[in-house]
C-alpha cells in the first residue's frame, strides 16, 4: 500500500534520500524518541513525541494532529465554533476537532544537544486528502518565496534578536497557579543592565551566553555574535545571513532552544517584547534583508556611486513602507509589542526610512561596491511568527517592485518627521490588516479573516481585564 507521501506525490528524490539518511543517522546515534513539530499561528512549536521505532512510518505517512491547535489564541482557547459545519474555510474544513497531518520535512532534522536521545524534525501541514492546510504559516512563506523565484530573485535575511533571561525564584506550580494562561514564574535579574556592550556585563552573563552559543553551534544555527543589550538582564544574539526559509526555521528553533536550555538551569528566557519589571527595556527583532540574483548571486540592492540604494532596492523599500501599517500584525502580533513603539528609544514610531539611522523604521546599510548592501527593518518584536513576518516583507516589497514605486526621501530626524505613525495598539493593527485589499489579494480573504479573528480574541480578553493602572487611577478617586 502506498504511503501518504507516495500517494500524493509530496516528496522529491532529494527528500526521499534525506529521509533515508535520517533513519540511518537516528540508528547510529542511538536515538530513543523523535519530536515531530509544526509551527502554529503564533510561531510556537507544537507536536508529538514518538518512540524511535515509529520514525520510518512518520516520515512516510506523517503524524495525525488535532486541527483545533490552529484555531487557538495565545491562552490556548479555541476561538472558532468547531462544532458547526462551516467555520469560514468551507464546509467540513477544520471542523469537529478533526485531524490534519504533520508531514516531516527531512531537511530540518536535528539531534537536540541538550537532550541527545531526542531527534527533532519540523513538519508541514496537510489535510488527510493530501492538500496543504491553507493556514499553515510555513506554507504561506513558501508561496511568497515562489513569487520571488519566478522573478529570478532570492531573499537573503539577517537576524538580530533581543530577549531577556532571568533567574526563577518561584516557578508558580501551586494548584492555584494553573489557568488559561497560568501564572507566570516569579524571577529576579541576572544583571542590572544600563551598561550597553560592557565587557563586565558580558562576563556576568558568560555562563548564559556559553549555554546558548554551544547549543546553537551543535544545532548548526549560524550564530555570529553575543551582545550585551541596554536593559537589565537583556541579551542580543545575531546570525550570519541565510536564505529566507532557512532563517525562518532557524528563528523558531533558536527561540525554542533558548527557553528549554535556560529552564533546565533554573532560568526563564522570554521573548516577550516589554516585560513588566522596573527599568525593563523593550526587545526588538531587527530583520536585515537584501535580494540577490538567483543565478549569479549578485546583490540587487547594491547602489551605484551617488545612490543610497539601487533602484530595485528603492522600489522594495517603497513597497514595505506602503503596506507597513497592514503588515504590523505580522511583525508585532501581541498587545505588549505596541508598547515598544515610542519616540527617542531606538525603536520606530512612524513609517519612514533613513540612512544608517536607528530611529527610523527602515535603516539603509548600503554603499557602492559593498556586496553586503541591505536594509534593516526595525519594526518587529521577537515574539513574531517568523514565516508571517518574512512573508509580509517579501509580498509588500515585491509589490513595490512590480508597481515601480518610489520611496520618499530618507529622514535624518525620525522622531520629528511628519510621516504616518505606526499603529498604536494591537486593535489598530487588526483594523489595518482587515482593511487591506492588498493582503486579501495576496493571502486570500479567508486567511486575513482567520488571523484577524484569532488576534481579536486576544485583544478582547485584554480589554476585559481590569488593569493595575485602572485600579490606581480610579478606585480611590471616585
Amino acid at each position: 500500500m502506498p504511503s501518504f507521501v507516495e500517494k500524493h506525490g509530496l516528496w522529491s528524490a532529494d527528500d526521499r534520500a534525506k529521509a533515508k539518511a535520517i533513519i540511518e543517522q537516528a540508528d547510529a546515534a542511538g536515538l530513543e524518541v523523535i519530536r515531530v513539530s509544526f509551527v502554529d499561528q503564533h510561531g510556537l512549536l507544537r507536536g508529538k513525541t514518538l518512540v524511535i521505532d515509529s520514525l520510518k512510518t512518520a516520515l512516510g505517512n506523517g503524524v495525525n494532529m488535532t486541527s483545533t491547535l490552529l484555531l487557538k489564541d495565545t491562552s490556548h482557547v479555541t476561538v472558532y465554533p468547531v462544532w458547526q459545519e462551516d467555520i469560514g474555510f468551507g464546509n467540513g474544513v477544520l471542523t469537529g476537532a478533526c485531524d490534519v497531518i504533520m508531514l516531516p520535512d527531512p531537511s530540518t532534522f536535528r539531534i537536540l544537544p541538550w537532550s541527545p536521545k531526542n531527534g527533532w524534525v519540523l513538519a508541514n501541514l496537510y489535510h488527510t486528502d493530501g492538500t496543504p492546510v491553507s493556514v499553515c504559516s510555513r506554507s504561506l512563506l513558501k508561496k511568497a518565496l515562489a513569487k520571488l523565484h519566478d522573478k529570478g530573485m532570492e531573499i537573503v535575511i539577517g537576524l538580530e534578536v533581543e530577549f531577556h533571561v532571568l533567574r526563577i525564584t518561584d516557578p508558580k506550580l501551586g494548584l492555584k497557579d494553573a489557568g488559561q494562561p497560568g501564572a507566570p514564574p516569579e524571577t529576579e535579574l541576572l544583571t542590572q543592565g544600563f551598561q550597553y556592550l560592557s565587557e563586565q556585563r558580558y562576563d556576568e552573563l558568560e555562563d548564559v551566553y556559553d549555554l546558548i552559543r554551544k547549543n546553537c553551534q551543535a544545532l548548526d544555527l549560524p550564530i555570529r555574535s553575543l551582545e550585551v543589550e541596554f536593559g537589565p538582564s537583556q541579551l542580543e544574539v545575531t546570525f550570519d545571513p541565510a536564505k529566507g526559509m532557512a532563517h525562518a526555521d532557524n528563528m523558531v528553533l533558536f527561540r525554542s532552544m533558548v527557553k528549554q536550555v535556560c529552564r533546565r538551569q533554573g532560568l526563564h528566557a522570554t521573548f516577550m517584547c516589554r516585560p513588566k519589571f522596573s527599568n525593563a527595556l523593550a526587545s526588538g527583532w531587527h530583520l536585515h534583508q537584501s535580494l540577490v540574483d538567483k543565478e549569479t548571486g549578485e546583490n540587487l540592492f547594491m547602489p551605484k556611486e551617488g545612490e543610497l540604494i539601487s533602484k530595485l532596492g528603492d522600489q522594495w523599500v517603497a513597497g514595505i513602507l506602503e503596506h507597513a501599517a497592514a503588515s504590523c500584525l505580522f511583525s508585532t502580533p501581541t498587545v505588549n509589542g505596541y508598547k515598544r513603539y515610542r519616540a527617542f528609544t531606538l525603536a520606530p514610531d512612524r513609517i519612514q526610512w533613513g540612512r544608517d539611522n536607528k530611529g527610523a523604521m527602515i535603516r539603509a546599510l548600503s554603499a557602492a561596491c559593498d556586496k553586503a548592501s541591505r536594509i534593516e527593518n526595525r519594526i518587529g518584536e521577537p515574539a513574531a511568527n517568523p514565516y508571517l513576518y518574512i512573508a509580509s516583507q517579501i509580498l509588500s516589497g515585491l509589490d513595490g517592485v512590480n508597481r515601480k514605486l518610489k520611496a520618499p526621501a530618507p529622514v535624518e530626524r525620525p522622531y520629528d518627521s511628519d510621516a504616518q505613525l505606526l499603529p498604536k495598539s494591537l486593535i489598530d493593527a487588526i483594523h489595518a490588516l482587515k482593511n487591506s485589499e492588498f493582503y486579501k489579494e495576496q493571502l486570500g480573504d479567508a486567511f486575513v479573516d482567520y488571523y484577524c479573528h484569532i488576534k481579536l480574541a486576544e485583544w478582547e480578553r485584554y480589554i476585559a481585564t481590569i488593569s493595575e493602572w485602572e485600579e490606581r487611577e480610579y478606585f480611590a478617586l471616585f
